[in-house]
């Protein structure tokens, strides 16, 4: 305990020390901090985009007039046996019609048009709705078989799949760039801290060499700089989750009003502690790692 409490004092000894840069070290990490944050809220943000745009997406196959309505359920059956499928939706002949009459029910012309003819000219069609975006290319691929080619007479998903490939891309590319923004910046405040640390041994130097003529391990002597890395960390995780407090609050109704599926500010408040704990252990771990790396190069331990 008494080793315990001496590693502590001079690692806070060493922080108070080291003054401007201490702060400059700090401002790096809540920097990253920040970074890392946003990118799980970024995160949170995107998986709700996502589900928005899969429940507005979907393949419209429509079967020809002539194609049986057992037919059309079978390759229903079909479709939805497969992994990437979420569920398919029937619409028949007589309901498509009826859903066009409810759409167009105040365009006179169209439905006085739909009177005078004898037959239903719309077609019977499914709707199909995959698990993920990136599934909807392998069930147009499905669907293009040649078994079903006599019963197909069009298949919506080259219209839209210029648009599905777009979001997908734009999604992704966002996810990588904040992974990388935060790799990034993970290292520039790694290697500030490092240098601190490295700074601060070598302002130390002479202390250091009396200890280990007097047969200090060298542990004890990597200590206080370990824990000078986790005040670092620590202190620049609060400060980057205080600073988050205020943001969250600005931009959640924007958020809102952009995807209203996402409530970014009510998944804030639920996971308030759980996000607090990963900052903070992020934070540390950055501490940690950056010290260990500076006194291991000096102590050759």
């Amino acid at each position: 305990m008494v080793t315990l409490f001496r590693i502590l004092k001079y690692g806070w000894q060493s922080f108070l020390r080291n003054g401007w840069l201490s702060v400059s070290t700090i401002g790096i990490m809540i920097l990253a901090l920040l970074v890392f944050e946003g990118l799980i809220l970024f995160n949170v943000m995107s998986k709700g985009a996502v589900q928005a745009i899969q429940e507005k997406v979907d393949i419209s196959v429509y079967f020809k007039s002539n194609v049986s309505e057992d037919t059309v359920l079978n390759l229903k059956k079909s479709l939805e046996g497969l992994d990437e499928v979420k569920y398919v939706e029937y619409i028949s002949k007589d309901q498509a019609l009826a859903n066009f009459k409810t759409r167009h029910a105040d365009e006179s012309t169209i439905t006085q048009t739909l009177e005078e003819l004898d037959t239903n000219p719309l077609l019977a069609s499914l709707n199909v709705k995959a698990k993920d975006l990136h599934h909807y290319d392998s069930i147009a691929s499905y669907l293009e078989k040649p078994d079903f080619s006599d019963s197909i007479e069009k298949i919506t998903y080259a219209q839209n799949q210029v648009v599905i490939d777009r979001l997908t891309s734009l999604i992704d590319n966002f996810q990588r760039g904040g992974f990388v923004l935060t790799i990034f910046l993970a290292f520039l405040a790694v290697m500030v801290t490092f240098n601190t640390i490295r700074l601060a041994i070598f302002s130390n130097r002479e202390q250091i060499g009396v200890m280990r003529l007097v047969g200090a391990s060298n542990n004890f002597i990597r200590g206080p700089y370990v824990i000078e890395g986790i005040l670092y960390g620590a202190i620049a995780a609060i400060v980057a989750f205080l600073v988050f407090i205020p943001l969250i609050g600005f931009m959640s109704p924007h958020v809102a009003n952009f995807v209203p599926e996402v409530d970014l500010g009510g998944y804030f408040s639920t996971n308030f502690v759980s996000l607090f704990i990963y900052q903070v252990l992020f934070g540390i771990v950055l501490g940690i790692v950056s010290s260990v790396v500076a006194t291991r190069h000096y102590l050759n331990a």
